[in-house]
């Protein structure tokens, strides 16, 4: 029986964590939600294992492959539009690597289906700074990060980049997946965004960030200079109506 949730999962040189990651999310015990893992053609093999993982959980876990590095936006887009084809209600976002908790995704879906919220972003700053095993320098640069884009943009959310977060399927619907483009955390920002200037409810759930144990972040000094550039573009495309 197919879930009203779906979770994406875009990833890259992530086969040891996707092993672990599917089994965790399929016997979540407060809900049933289906995986879509869009893997950017990963050479560790992480397709493989995800479709191993599809024989033994018949249905509830989707592949969609590309053939190389195509960036972290364009995956989520693609798995959007997939979730919205297939009629999901409830569509999250979540890391492959356990930096973020899967005990976390049912927190994040009622928030949702409660009406409480029609965006829930799993959030490492609303409540002070919840993050774990981060060096300084990451952590300033983050949470400078977080107070820009949110005193450029105007939007009340403390954590902009955050990529934990779950969607009621009509605030996808209600964006334009064409004019996306945006990827890394600049991504995060725009969809957060678009869902601020549209009025759609957005809450904020304080959950525990670690860093990654396994496999090898995907952090550039070019995904941080796209977010700094993105704050001014997409506040100027609001003033002139090209949002």
């Amino acid at each position: 029986m197919k879930s009203s949730t779906l979770v994406i999962i875009p990833t890259y040189n992530e086969a040891s964590n996707i092993e672990k990651m599917i089994p965790t999310l399929m016997g979540l015990s407060t809900l049933q939600v289906d995986v879509l893992v869009v893997d950017d053609g990963s050479p560790d093999g992480t397709a493989d294992v995800v479709r191993h993982m599809q024989h033994e959980y018949d249905g509830r876990v989707h592949l969609i492959t590309r053939p190389g590095k195509l960036g972290l936006g364009t995956a989520y887009v693609e798995g959007f539009r997939f979730a919205l084809k297939r009629d999901y209600m409830y569509i999250c976002e979540m890391d492959a690597d356990f930096s973020h908790d899967p005990k976390d995704v049912p927190r994040l879906v009622k928030m949702v289906s409660s009406g409480e919220a029609d965006l829930a972003i799993g959030s490492r700053y609303n409540e002070g700074i919840s993050i774990v095993n981060w060096p300084l320098s990451r952590l300033i640069l983050s949470y400078a990060a977080n107070v820009y884009a949110r005193t450029i943009t105007g939007m009340n959310v403390y954590d902009t980049t955050a990529g934990f977060k779950c969607f009621h399927r009509k605030v996808l619907e209600s964006f334009d997946l064409n004019r996306i483009k945006a990827n890394g955390y600049s991504f995060q920002i725009e969809m957060h965004f678009r869902a601020y200037k549209k009025g759609f409810k957005i809450r904020e759930l304080s959950v525990i960030f670690r860093e990654r144990v396994e496999g090898v972040s995907k952090m550039s000094k070019g995904i941080v200079w796209e977010a700094i550039w993105m704050v001014w573009s997409l506040k100027l495309r609001s003033l002139i109506g090209r949002l």
